[in-house]
């Protein structure tokens, strides 16, 4: 079983729950995608009945998000944008560029190892939607080419005339014939799962499925599969997640099977989870009560009975060895007699409630991602934002760890753990190091280098610094600044500045072939910052800019801002910004509260209506990160920050590009559309672009990925380099 990246990270949002439901899953990208069922098509009449905030908005139409008025809107600013970026001299080179990149043969195919083979996911020029396809582990290893292709997502969209995005497969442990697939219209998160026989490379003719929704499956056996799928808008909570678990026999009406478990309209979601360790097969559920706080409910596949497991709420199951269950956790928790602190990760044996410390990070560290086997635990630490992989081990009845010997000063991670042999694919990368991938076996020490990224652009005299700069608390805040030496000893430059800060997501110096070609190659600096709000040094790091606390986040990231100026990088002329996402509201908040520091903001699929996002798709299910807009304690800082409701007609902006897409179906597009329509009746200047599909990702190939990043840098050039 693996954990990716952040115990939580979905895509830029979290729910640790689905990590588990997507036990042995493999992934189009390093994200997993999220579950969900809303879709906000009400009509503008409904969505003012039901708040009366709804009523002072003249933008509210735009809200619909396949409206006839809305969508002619959306065009029009499309066609404008694109005239403009796209007939740029520069932009059919950096799409070329970008694409090779994005299409290239001699990319690492990543894989998840399970069962004895190494499972990818594969898209290029002749294969747009994809292939999933495999091949035994000691060929993958060896280097071999020959890949069994299992599905083929192009064929399939074109057999049954849907425009299928592929979003992942769940298998049934130990074998991995019987396995859940997942794909969505247009990359949606809303999706259809349909049962997969690997041996017969075909769907189960009157096998399991589910109908387009956001809902959420695990495997118990091959009779049995645990569902949280929603019967009627009564089983959605308010956040649109499944609110009711069923246990599906194989051949049975799923809609006639009683629930197994129900939450609460007000949480989050209800999730089904199981995994096994040492021939032992946990099945349960996890109940979101709110973004970070869940409890977690063992259940009995015979009797259906369900029992909670007394975990503190700010856990997460991060997997199994070893016979017991692995816990991250996010608060300092009290068992029994023994203390164990925030970060930790736990061996917890509920059968009868008892814990064990398996390791404890020290200041300034941070574990950034758990997997399992059997017999080993692997952790992701940062050690002050340097990557490392520490494996533990039982071996005289005490957790034995063990540094893996991986390159030092750069990016680590760990890609996947086969969950019987603990055999792992490993990462490393830096800025100006493309990924190489190692194969570790189970019973070694020594990883194989197997494969390395190409070098996607010239990294001569370039160089990587991680400077600090101290924010208005007088909190040090950590950056990375990647550019050609000489372009910093010639002065100030053209600079992009990222950041992310939420959801305690951690943002890390990673090789980028895209952005190394079309922006760093050229003459430009980008910098990533370690803003409070994500998991750079741990939850502590994480929780410090929740809710009230929010603006502490948007002030680390102008103090880096700032201390880039200060040391001569740049200047507000030439310094641009990037952010996805939640990423996107710190980029709006950026704009309305420092228009005096930047020349270009690039807004990607953001939040921008902080006083009706909880109105919208997924937006509820975000509470505990920004707060409630309902609750008097929360509206005052939400109404501060809200990027929206702060602009005004009488202050110049920094020109922005605007950028979403019509699938997103987890940030409504509707706050990108919403506050680039304000800016257009306060006569400011503005660029838009909305992908058709592509769901929260912005794009749902390799292609349309390719023209996003295209446009991207097309403008910053524009605008920062011109």
């Amino acid at each position: 079983m693996t954990i990716k990246s952040s115990p939580h990270v979905i895509g830029g949002f979290a729910l640790g729950a689905l990590l588990l439901s997507a036990c042995s899953q493999d992934q189009t990208d390093t994200t997993t995608e999220m579950m969900d069922m809303a879709t906000s098509e009400a009509p503008v009449e409904e969505m003012m009945a039901k708040d009366d905030m709804a009523k002072d908005d003249p933008f509210l139409w735009l809200e619909e998000v396949e409206g006839e008025q809305a969508l002619a809107w959306v065009r029009g600013q499309n066609e404008r944008s694109l005239q403009e970026l796209e007939s740029d001299p520069r932009y059919q080179a950096l799409y070329e560029d970008a694409k090779a990149i994005l299409n290239s043969e001699d990319r690492i195919a990543s894989a998840s190892l399970r069962g004895g083979y190494a499972y990818n996911f594969w898209q290029d020029d002749n294969n747009k939607r994809g292939l999933w396809r495999r091949m035994p582990i000691a060929d993958y290893v060896a280097g071999k080419k020959d890949w069994d292709i299992l599905l083929d997502i192009d064929k399939l969209a074109e057999r049954e005339d849907e425009n299928w995005v592929y979003k992942g497969s769940s298998c049934l442990e130990p074998d991995y014939t019987k396995c859940m697939i997942t794909v969505s219209r247009g990359g949606s998160d809303a999706s259809v799962r349909r049962e997969f026989d690997i041996t017969t490379k075909s769907f189960v003719e009157d096998g399991y499925k589910l109908d387009e929704a956001k809902a959420g499956t695990a495997w118990v056996n091959d009779d049995l599969l645990l569902v949280g799928y929603p019967v009627g808008e009564n089983e959605v909570t308010d956040s649109g997640y499944p609110r009711v678990i069923r246990a599906w026999p194989r051949g049975s009406n799923f809609a006639n099977q009683k629930p197994v478990y129900e939450g609460e309209k007000t949480d989050v979601g209800i999730w089904p989870f199981a995994g096994q360790t040492q021939d032992k097969t946990y099945a349960g559920i996890i109940r979101s009560v709110t973004f970070y706080d869940s409890e977690y409910y063992l259940l009995d596949p015979d009797s259906m009975a369900v029992r909670k497991i007394p975990l503190p709420p700010k856990a997460e199951i991060s997997g199994f060895a070893h016979g017991v269950m692995i816990i991250s956790l996010q608060q300092n928790w009290q068992h029994g007699d023994k203390s164990y602190k925030t970060g930790s990760i736990i061996a917890y044996n509920p059968d009868n409630n008892s814990s064990e410390l398996v390791f404890e990070p020290a200041e300034r560290q941070a574990v950034n991602g758990v997997a399992t086997s059997e017999e080993a635990i692997y952790i992701n630490l940062l050690d002050n934002i340097v990557g490392k992989v520490l494996r533990y081990s039982k071996q005289d009845g005490n957790w034995q760890g063990k540094k893996i010997d991986l390159p030092d000063a750069g990016v680590v991670s760990v890609s996947s753990v086969d969950g019987k042999t603990g055999d792992a694919l490993l990462y490393f990368e830096n800025p100006t190091t493309p990924e190489t991938l190692y194969f570790l076996k189970g019973d070694s020490d020594a990883p194989k280098a197997l494969q390395s990224t190409p070098a996607f652009f010239d990294t001569t005299g370039m160089v990587t610094k991680q400077y600090s700069a101290t924010s208005k608390d007088g909190t040090e805040i950590p950056y990375f600044v990647t550019a050609k030496q000489s372009v910093l000893d010639a002065g100030p430059a053209p600079t992009i500045q990222y950041g992310y800060g939420g959801f305690q997501i951690s943002i890390l110096p990673n090789y980028s072939g895209i952005t190394g070609k079309l922006w760093l190659e050229r003459g430009g600096v980008y910098v990533i910052a370690n803003i409070r709000g994500g998991g750079e040094f741990g939850p502590e790091w994480h929780q410090a800019a929740l809710k009230q606390n929010r603006q502490l986040a948007y002030d680390d990231f102008f103090a880096v801002s700032e201390d880039l100026i200060a040391r001569g990088i740049t200047t507000p002329e030439q310094l641009g910004i990037v952010g996805r996402s939640n990423g996107g509201l710190l980029m709006g908040v950026s704009l309305v509260q420092r228009p005096d520091l930047y020349k270009a903001i690039t807004i990607g699929v953001p939040l921008l209506d902080m006083l009706r996002y909880d109105k919208l798709l997924a937006g509820a299910s975000w509470v505990g990160e920004y707060g409630d807009p309902d609750l008097p304690e929360d509206r005052p800082h939400l109404e501060a920050l809200s990027p929206y409701q702060n602009l005004k007609a009488d202050v110049d902006y920094p020109r922005p590009f605007f950028y979403t897409s019509t699938k997103d179906d987890r940030v409504h597009p509707g706050h990108a559309r919403k506050m680039a329509a304000k800016m257009e009746q306060f006569g400011k200047d503005f660029l838009y672009y909305e992908n058709i599909e592509g769901g929260h990702a912005g794009s749902a190939n390799q292609d349309q990925y390719a023209h996003i990043m295209a446009l991207q840098y097309v403008y910053f050039a524009r605008s920062l380099m011109d």
